[in-house]
């Protein structure tokens, strides 16, 4: 029997995708990554945005094809889309023949087994299942990189966000159990881990009683064989003194600090239910750059919230021209039923919404620019990934200044022995919009020996 997957959406959907994966292994189900070949074909949705709920659907019923043409007895819908629409999305896709909600994940073998005997059932609703140091994972990231999630759900309400109603309350795991889990990462290669959670600050409070990120990143930084810890999703609310502290003290611990803002206006951030001012993110933002020296901050905006004007977005802009992160992500307001933002008035009409987007991206794309030519000259180390398709000689990786999937890359010219999981130290010479260019220091030494 052999199954396969294909996983939507975000890293903590790839962590859910990475251990119902092993539990299939476990049950003795061989995984191909070959669609045609599969019994069973699973896809883990994703249902943040209606764009991300469209693709979603739209893989479903691709891989619905292969009931005809390939092997597939199987169709299951797993993830955040299942749990969100259960029944109504087993009724309204007829080639599905299961429905597994986020929290279900444990159960996805009652899944199989139901459906290869014939049976359509939804797996869905409340669940507090966690997974801990002894659930089965196959890791399907590089094997020098790897997603730990630390925690899940969210207890922020934010007036456009789904996530808390499809994914809980916020539940963290122990800090043992994930240092147990990164100790067996670091023992079959891995050396960079990414912390995630969809809140990563507000770590530990459900447990301790008290945030505990800083607490967890300083028994993570033990772990030998780890050269790189980053956290993602790193709201401002509990962005404490101490956890800037540890950041800047550990070496292991990647300047890197990500930041949900989604807006400066503190109207818009009110509306949003959003706890932050644009004075407190302007505190923030001073005390990491003061505090921690050369870190590199992202962070994510949204423009056309129901209401926004005119007015309010040039104060969002203005922000941003004058703090200049490092790295920006912008969204479009997507209108999500269920959210406290679905039904308010003055709806920001699409275009709107679009050109605000283009005019936000392109300001900051001339500010990243800006930042990364400041770069040249300077060296960085660079976790190998690959080689240029075009270019053996080029290899291709990040830096600490880019995280996994979302940042850009940093190309090293007139490297030709490097392999994906080597630490290359790199002076830089070019730096672009979103990438780096730049060359080994060993090659730059050489070539003054030879001199």
């Amino acid at each position: 029997m052999k199954a396969g997957f294909i996983s939507l959406g975000c890293s903590k959907n790839l962590v859910d995708t990475e251990v119902m994966l092993g539990i299939l292994k476990e049950h003795g189900i061989e995984i191909t990554n070959k669609p045609a070949e599969a019994d069973i074909l699973i896809v883990n949705t994703c249902a943040f945005i209606q764009s991300a709920k469209d693709e979603s659907i739209t893989t479903v019923l691709n891989m619905a094809e292969y009931k005809e043409s390939g092997r597939c007895r199987s169709l299951i819908i797993a993830g955040c889309l299942g749990q969100r629409y259960g029944q109504e999305l087993l009724d309204d896709i007829p080639e599905a023949d299961a429905i597994v909600g986020t929290g279900a994940w444990s159960r996805i073998m009652e899944a199989v087994e139901a459906t290869l005997k014939g049976q359509r059932v939804v797996i869905a609703g409340k669940d507090e299942a966690l997974y801990d140091e002894n659930t089965p994972r196959i890791q399907t990231t590089p094997g020098y990189t790897a997603y730990v999630k630390i925690a899940e759900g969210c207890n922020n309400r934010c007036a456009f966000c789904a996530i808390p109603y499809i994914r809980g309350d916020y539940r963290s795991r122990r800090i043992e159990d994930i240092r147990h889990e990164v100790e067996h990462l670091a023992a079959h290669g891995v050396r960079e881990i990414v912390l995630i959670a969809q809140d990563s600050t507000e770590y530990g409070r459900d447990i301790y009683g008290a945030p505990r990120l800083a607490q967890l990143l300083q028994e993570l930084c033990k772990v030998d064989k780890i050269r790189w810890i980053r956290t993602l999703y790193s709201y401002p609310k509990y962005f404490s003194d101490e956890l800037i502290d540890t950041i800047a003290r550990e070496p292991k611990l990647c300047k890197y600090v990500d930041l949900p803002l989604q807006h400066a206006h503190d109207a818009v951030l009110r509306s949003m239910r959003r706890p932050d001012t644009q004075d407190d993110m302007r505190k923030l933002i001073h005390k990491l750059r003061e505090r921690i020296p050369g870190v590199t901050i992202r962070a994510t905006f949204l423009v056309g919230f129901p209401g926004e004007t005119d007015a309010q977005y040039q104060t969002l802009r203005n922000f941003l021209e004058e703090v200049r992160l490092d790295k920006v992500g912008v969204f479009t307001y997507s209108r999500e039923e269920g959210t406290p933002a679905y039904d308010m008035p003055n709806q920001v009409p699409e275009e709107v919404m679009q050109e605000r987007y283009h005019d936000l991206m392109s300001l900051q794309c001339k500010i990243s620019e800006e930042i990364n030519q400041s770069l040249e000259g300077k060296e960085l180390e660079v976790l190998v990934e690959g080689r240029d398709e075009e270019q053996p000689n080029i290899a291709v990786g990040r830096s600490y200044r880019e995280a996994p999937d979302v940042d850009g890359q940093v190309y090293i010219e007139n490297d030709t022995t490097s392999k994906p999981g080597d630490i290359v130290r790199v002076k830089v010479l070019q730096g672009f919009t979103y990438d780096l260019v730049g060359e080994p220091l060993q090659a730059e030494e050489k070539e003054e020996e030879a001199k």
